[in-house]
């Protein structure tokens, strides 16, 4: 296994070892779809992993846009760190309760905005509790901390940059949804969205790049995941997905490869799926 490394990825005994760094911020990114019947925040509120501070990605979002969750502007971006008392100088671990899922947005939004001393704990609150490591119920004390955000164009891709890609084939697009639904042969989960996919795009359903236990696959094992998807790894890469929620998984994953030469599309199919001057593609 990969050693930990706290601008990607890190262990449950990682983070357990370096609980007590006066520098040290954890976060609770906890998000689920409504068909999957959980509330991330009232799960936070009754346990969570001591000191963790919770991050609403639907609120720390974007709130001119009608689309789900899309970055938010970094002014706001900075406010509500600040506010939750995380800062310059941090080293951030985040975590959901899923094993690995949203965590890795909230990674690239960090990224995005120029911060790199983030990592996702791999395996989340799941792997942790089932270790029988501390949690707790408790909210933790605050104290503002100063930030400054830069925000890293290059990190992200808006649909007329996806467009162009599709129709030049300069980037590989990789979609993170299920085989199902990158072929149109499930419906969206959200109301009003076409099925299928970007023209030309690739599928790497973002649990193949998953263990069963919900940590990240590495080395060999995970590079076989993209190649299996048709991927080639020496090509300049667009993750995608519903919202821009998993394709963040892909890019985590591309990242602990050492390929740096991606982008993730904030607005994905939940953008794509509704505009019918959009080509789909299907089957």
């Amino acid at each position: 296994m990969s050693a930990d490394d706290p601008k990607t990825l890190v262990s449950t005994q990682w983070l357990a070892d370096h609980m007590k760094d006066p520098d040290l911020r954890i976060i609770d990114a906890s998000y689920y779809l409504p068909d999957m019947g959980r509330d991330a925040k009232a799960e936070y509120d009754a346990a969570h992993i001591p000191g963790a501070r919770f991050f609403d990605i639907d609120d720390i979002s974007d709130s001119v846009s009608d689309l789900p969750h899309m970055a938010p502007p970094p002014e706001k971006f900075m406010s509500r760190m600040r506010a939750m008392g995380v800062g310059d100088g941090h080293q951030v671990v985040v975590y959901d309760g899923n094993g690995l899922f949203s965590a890795a947005r909230v990674w690239w939004l960090f990224r995005l905005m120029g911060k790199t001393d983030i990592a996702v704990l791999d395996g989340g609150i799941r792997k942790w509790q089932a270790e029988g490591r501390e949690i707790e119920d408790m909210p933790p004390i605050v104290r503002d901390r100063h930030m400054t955000a830069q925000r890293q164009a290059h990190l992200v891709k808006d649909v007329t940059q996806v467009a162009a890609a599709a129709k030049l084939g300069d980037w590989q697009i990789v979609d993170a949804r299920s085989a199902g639904r990158f072929r149109g042969e499930e419906a969206e989960p959200r109301e009003g969205l076409r099925s299928g996919r970007i023209p030309g795009s690739k599928n790497v359903h973002y649990a193949t790049l998953l263990n069963e236990d919900g940590t990240m696959k590495r080395g060999d094992a995970l590079r076989t995941a993209f190649e299996a998807g048709g991927v080639d790894l020496n090509k300049r890469i667009i993750t995608t997905c519903g919202s821009g929620v998993t394709a963040a998984i892909l890019s985590l994953g591309l990242e602990l490869l050492g390929h740096k030469d991606w982008a993730l599309y904030d607005g994905s199919w939940s953008e794509w799926g509704q505009f019918d001057q959009l080509k789909v593609e299907a089957g």
